[in-house]
């Protein structure tokens, strides 16, 4: 497939497949509304439009203009705290956002749609640890609720429109391009803290754990899920828990940060422990993480330090 459109392209997660694709010879274009994205992560071959998916006419545009294959919808309002305290802005984007992509693609014949969900956040807490795609979804905010309601709604449109689709499951995504301000990304947060020599605060005890999954890898996750002759959902996670204890030890000895580590009084609701079992995209996709969490650290810390 050659020519595809990835929304959310500039930011984060988004622009670093982005890059992959053209390096891998694919025509590729852009979507992005500059909320979160930055435009130093374009990649400058890739054609850019600055839109929101919410806007229908105006994506309904460029998917007249650039006519996809395939889409990559990366576009999303990823803060669970700001899904609370506004459910109404989290439906708009990640639900009908969704919704209005998924219309296009039916009309104008996409051939593929691969979606960039959520783990934790659909599983919730109390499943077993680490979580197969065979336990039931049980979303404790109205961030994972609106992952989970796109998934269902991607899976009814490909059956509809006859277009595979994959959706992707992720653990907690870190790595070189992850903004650090804001609720997102310990790892991001923490390390701009470290290196500019401010307290870095842990929010409770500190032994709440998650699945850290450097960004590479989850690049080439998405890279087999384009080669993939076939739909479904597939969580992409390493399976190991680690705590915001070790993390902040681990990413103070890389940095050779000497300061003060503070605790922080506890997030209400924040789900206690996440690991995700990946086995099924690996025996479907190919799907093996080839980064351990101190590599990525290296590469994390390298890339912030420039």
């Amino acid at each position: 497939m050659s020519k595809i459109l990835v929304t959310g392209g500039a930011g984060f997660i988004g622009s670093n497949i982005v890059d992959a694709l053209v390096e891998g010879g694919h025509e590729v274009a852009v979507v992005d509304n500059l909320s979160t994205g930055r435009k130093e992560n374009l990649n400058p071959k890739a054609k850019f439009y600055e839109s929101d998916i919410t806007a229908t006419a105006q994506i309904e545009k460029i998917f007249t203009e650039f006519s996809p294959e395939a889409i990559y919808h990366l576009a999303a309002q990823i803060s669970v705290r700001t899904s609370v305290e506004k459910p109404e802005n989290d439906i708009k984007i990640n639900l009908i956002g969704t919704v209005n992509l998924l219309v296009l693609c039916q009309k104008y014949e996409v051939k593929k749609f691969v979606y960039s969900s959520t783990g934790g956040a659909i599983y919730g807490d109390g499943s077993p640890l680490p979580t197969p795609e065979t336990v039931w979804p049980h979303p404790e905010s109205p961030y994972g609720l609106n992952k989970l309601a796109s998934e269902t709604y991607i899976e009814y449109f490909s059956n509809l429109a006859k277009f595979q689709a994959i959706r992707l499951r992720y653990a907690n995504v870190y790595g070189p391009r992850q903004n650090p301000h804001g609720e997102a990304g310990v790892v991001a947060i923490f390390s701009e803290k470290m290196l500019k020599g401010e307290t870095p605060v842990i929010n409770g005890d500190g032994n709440q754990t998650r699945d850290y999954v450097f960004v590479g890898d989850v690049v080439q996750a998405n890279l087999a899920a384009l080669k993939y002759n076939g739909s479904g959902f597939y969580n992409i996670g390493v399976g190991r828990e680690i705590s915001v204890n070790e993390l902040t030890e681990k990413l103070a000895q890389t940095i050779g940060y000497k300061g003060e580590i503070k605790h922080g009084p506890a997030k209400p609701g924040e789900q206690q422990r996440s690991s995700l079992d990946a086995n099924k995209a690996f025996l479907e996709l190919g799907f093996k993480p080839a980064t351990t969490f101190e590599q990525g650290l290296k590469k994390t810390v390298a890339w912030y330090r420039q």
